[in-house]
C-alpha cells in the first residue's frame, strides 16, 4: 500500500513538473499583450457590405453570409433570416433560397417546415469580415469546384 502511494505521488509530482514545462512554450495569437493592459484604441472589424454571393472553397462549405447579420433574430420564436431567405419570400428578397435539405429531420423525413436542426442559420453560416487573418493561412480551395 505504501509502495503504491508514493508511485502515485512521484508520477504526480512529476506530471506537473512536466506540464508546467510544456505551458513555458505556449504563446498566445494574441503576442505579448495582456488583456488587462491592451491598448485602448480598439479596431472593429467591418463586416462587409451587401454583395453577390461568396464562392465556395469546399464540396458540402456552408454558404457564406455575404451581408450585415448585426442585431438578426433567431430564437424559438422568430427567424429573421427566414423572412429572405424562405421559399416564400426568397424571389421578392432576391436572395438566396433555403436548400431542400434544411427541410429533413435526421432520419431523412421531409418536413413542411426547416427543420430544427437546421433552424439556428448562423451555427454553420457565417459573415464575412475584412480582417487581416492572424495566422497565415496556406489553404487552397478544391479545384474540382471552380
Amino acid at each position: 500500500m505504501k509502495k503504491t502511494l508514493l508511485l502515485i505521488s512521484m508520477a504526480l509530482g512529476l506530471s506537473a513538473i512536466f506540464s508546467s514545462a510544456l505551458a513555458e512554450h505556449v504563446t498566445s495569437l494574441r503576442g505579448s499583450n495582456d488583456l488587462e493592459t491592451g491598448s485602448n484604441n480598439v479596431i472593429i472589424k467591418q463586416v462587409q457590405r451587401d454583395q453577390e454571393p461568396i464562392e465556395r472553397d469546399y464540396v458540402q462549405q456552408p454558404p457564406l453570409v455575404p451581408h450585415k447579420i448585426e442585431g438578426y433574430s433567431i430564437n424559438l420564436k422568430y427567424n429573421k433570416c427566414l423572412s429572405c431567405h424562405s421559399w416564400k419570400n426568397y424571389k421578392k428578397a432576391r436572395a438566396t433560397k433555403i436548400s431542400q435539405t434544411h427541410f429533413a429531420d435526421r432520419d431523412e423525413n421531409v418536413l413542411a417546415n426547416v427543420s430544427s436542426r437546421r433552424y439556428f442559420c448562423t451555427q454553420c453560416h457565417v459573415p464575412q469580415m475584412n480582417a487581416t487573418p492572424l495566422i497565415e493561412n496556406e489553404f487552397r480551395p478544391v479545384q474540382a469546384i471552380r
